[in-house]
């Protein structure tokens, strides 16, 4: 509620209120992403550490929706916040469909992005160009108090490059050629990345969601 005057005349304004939505990621990554790719005016993001929750979510699931549903639950519980969680991974042909849900994990314990990626593009010597197929895939599911849960997924196509380009992104990107661009999607403006990308392919496909579920009506702006 805002009040103000008009040549002696009070004028009330109803701002409607923010709403919380707690994003299940630490990666400093992924945050930028969803910051920006979240940018709804009466959505108020945060983020496990803001809340103070340390726990770790054990993704025991079989497939990337199970994980992020595993998640989604876990942080709802713990805040009792409406909760958006993510699983993503790499997707290679010539691999068999790896890392697919090890990605994160595909150099073992302690290996940051670049030991991940060196150790794809060792196990992909020798394999031509149009053996490299590959595919970002990225499910998110939404967890609203009260039982509602929704979910949708993105995915987006490219190759796997012979060497690493490119200083934007994490993970993958620097190895991830895409054709049509003809660049690796850590040589893309973020802003394009926020576009075309699996996690942004995902989310603007939730985004009516969390806009009919938790932005009230009139978000868009005051109401006089």
């Amino acid at each position: 509620m805002r009040i103000g005057q008009i040549e002696g005349i009070a004028i009330v304004c109803y701002i409607p209120p923010m709403t919380k939505l707690l994003v299940a990621t630490n990666n400093a990554g992924k945050k930028r992403e969803y910051h920006r790719l979240l940018a709804l005016r009466q959505l108020q993001l945060c983020f496990p550490q803001d809340l103070r929750l340390s726990f770790t979510v054990r993704e025991s699931g079989a497939t990337y929706a199970e994980n992020a549903r595993i998640k989604a639950l876990s942080y709802l519980q713990a805040s009792g916040l409406p909760t958006l969680a993510d699983d993503s991974g790499l997707e290679v042909d010539a691999l068999g469909g790896e890392p697919g849900l090890r990605s994160a994990r595909y150099a073992g314990p302690g290996s940051g992005d670049a030991d991940r990626y060196r150790l794809l593009l060792q196990r992909l010597e020798g394999v031509p160009w149009e053996q490299r197929a590959a595919r970002f895939r990225c499910v998110v599911v939404l967890a609203v108090p009260g039982g509602e849960i929704h979910t949708t997924e993105g995915v987006c196509e490219g190759v796997i490059a012979f060497e690493p380009r490119g200083d934007h992104g994490f993970g993958y990107d620097p190895v991830f050629y895409l054709p049509q661009f003809e660049q690796t999607m850590a040589q893309l403006p973020p802003k394009v990345k926020n576009r075309i990308s699996h996690r942004a392919v995902a989310v603007q496909r939730m985004l009516p969601v969390l806009s009919r579920i938790l932005v009230e009506p009139g978000a868009a702006g005051e109401r006089c």
